[in-house]
């Protein structure tokens, strides 16, 4: 097994990110990444910027892309590691997966309107710029800046998660889709941060890591900034059990905002096969 410091999630203010990839790099530079890889929410626009500053860093870079899929009424994130950013049929999907989130960002503002919260969607604007790649996090930031909540995470307990005002459900990328995507764009299918998920029983997280083995999903996200150090341990298990590589990432967002920093995780476990032992012919030096 290689150990590494390496971090293989992470977002710019290409999607909802506030610093832009170059900063990232240099970041991720000087926290003492080794190997680095930005994976903005459905959409590789910031690929050959991310991949020129590292380079020009020094620092080794897999290209990425994280896919937001509906996976039995669930909202599931798969990461894109190696991925050609020019592959069509990936540049063609993530714009159809995009095209739904300025009619999903209207509703949410009209349900915070009518707790009393307005001008929400021109506030989340300001923040990303185009309405293809509005999100949630950008209506948060602006309800900070509203003086509505303290905080992001604030905002998330009171706001924009099932049952609360300004909840709307989107229907993303299938699974099968996601993974397909990845893997023609020569690139390898990564399960986010899984233990994010409210699978309602242990038969449902199952059945989303064997359906997507049997896409040809090939890891998963073992130590990344939201798991526990059990956490951890558990989804070790569940990638020995699926033969599945190993991934680690911060899904660092903001200094502000994440609490892990680039490159600030745990080693994986020395039982699992890193996912860049599978991509060391499509790492950019």
């Amino acid at each position: 097994m290689t150990i590494l410091n390496a971090d293989l999630h992470c977002h710019s203010t290409v999607s909802d990110g506030t610093l832009a990839p170059e900063a990232l790099a240099e970041r991720a530079k000087a926290n003492g990444v080794e190997l680095w890889a930005l994976t903005d929410h459905d959409e590789v626009g910031g690929q050959h910027r991310a991949a020129q500053a590292a380079r020009a860093l020094g620092l080794p870079y897999l290209s990425g892309v994280e896919i937001s899929v509906t996976f039995a009424g669930l909202t599931v994130h798969i990461v894109g590691l190696g991925v050609d950013p020019d592959d069509p049929q990936l540049v063609q999907g993530l714009a159809h997966t995009r095209g739904g989130r300025e009619r999903r960002a209207r509703e949410m503002a009209q349900q915070l309107a009518a707790v009393g919260i307005r001008g929400a969607f021109e506030g989340a604007l300001k923040y990303v710029g185009n309405p293809e790649l509005i999100s949630r996090t950008h209506f948060a930031r602006y309800l900070v800046e509203a003086g509505v909540c303290h905080d992001t995470h604030e905002v998330f307990r009171r706001f924009l998660t099932e049952g609360k005002p300004g909840y709307v459900e989107h229907r993303w990328a299938t699974l099968g889709d996601a993974v397909r995507w990845i893997t023609q764009a020569g690139g390898i299918a990564v399960i986010a941060h899984p233990a994010r998920y409210a699978h309602p029983n242990p038969t449902q997280e199952y059945a989303l890591f064997a359906e997507f083995a049997a896409h040809g999903g090939r890891a998963v996200e073992v130590v990344t900034g939201s798991h526990s150090s059990a956490e951890a341990v558990r989804y070790a298990d569940m990638a020995l059990e699926f033969g599945l590589a190993a991934s680690r990432g911060s899904d660092f967002h903001s200094p502000d905002e994440s609490h892990t920093d680039l490159g600030a995780l745990p080693y994986l476990d020395g039982r699992l096969t890193p996912v860049w032992e599978l991509l060391a012919h499509r790492i950019l030096h």
